[in-house]
Order: structure tokens, then C-alpha cells, then sequence
């Protein structure tokens, strides 16, 4: 059960080439998704260290969405593969460290996919929103 008045934060890791025009198209075109989302670009999706994802809860985000390049990487052919074995790491990670790997979410998001994105971050947030703030272990 959600604490009262408990806001979500939600870190999405975006991908220069192909998902962040897609967040970006978002904005200008006023597709509405939760203000709490904060988006931080990455080269490549299989550049973030499943340490990066467990220091973004610690730091006070209750959600963190990876908006992954999939197949149409520009730095890497196996890009997708490398970044489902980060992602794997990244949830053992969590469950290591106390934190439901639930709110650990990743999609492949292209440069068009505005409402996608939207609906992704939605999801994500309602999801959080229902399990609560972070609390770290022994608290």
C-alpha cells in the first residue's frame, strides 16, 4: 500500500540516436505523461551498469524505465543482447539490496514512439505508485 501522498519518481535512461527523439517528440507534440519523469541520455542502452540503476533508487527514484534501442543501435550489433544481460544483472542487483525488481522496467523506444513512451512511463508510475516509496533495507 502506497504511502499517503507519495509522489513517484521516475528516472528513464534514454538512448541518443533512437529513443530520445521519440521522448522529445513527445514533449512537442503535448503527449501527457507523470511531470516526475526525469530522462538522462545514454550513447547506447547497453552502456548502463546495473550499479547505475541500483545508485539511481538509492538517490530516491521509485521507478526507473530503460528505453533501449533494440536491433537499430548505430554503435553495436549485438546491442540488444548485451543490454538484456546488463538488465538481467541489474535485477539479481535489486532483489540483492531489498528493492522489488518491479519497478525496473525497460522498452525498446524509437525515434516516433511518442505515445509508447507515454504509456510506458504511465504504467510505470501508476506501478510504483501502488508499491510505495523505496525503503531501504532495515529501515
Amino acid at each position: 500500500m502506497a504511502a499517503a501522498g507519495f509522489e513517484p519518481r521516475i528516472l528513464v535512461l534514454s538512448t541518443n540516436a533512437i529513443s530520445d527523439p521519440g521522448i522529445d517528440y513527445a514533449g512537442s507534440g503535448h503527449v501527457h505523461y507523470p511531470a516526475a519523469a526525469r530522462v538522462l541520455r545514454f550513447p547506447c542502452s547497453s552502456m548502463i551498469r546495473p550499479e547505475f540503476i541500483l545508485h539511481a533508487f538509492r538517490s530516491g527514484f521509485s521507478g526507473v524505465l530503460i528505453a533501449a534501442d533494440g536491433g537499430d543501435c548505430p554503435y553495436l550489433r549485438d546491442c540488444p543482447e548485451r543490454t538484456s544481460r546488463r538488465i538481467n544483472d541489474a535485477y539479481a542487483l535489486l532483489k540483492a539490496n531489498g528493492i522489488d525488481p518491479s519497478r525496473l522496467r525497460m522498452s525498446g523506444i524509437c525515434s516516433v514512439c511518442s505515445e509508447a513512451f507515454a504509456k510506458h512511463v504511465k504504467s510505470l508510475y501508476e506501478a510504483v505508485q501502488k508499491l510505495g516509496p523505496v525503503v531501504p533495507p532495515g529501515a
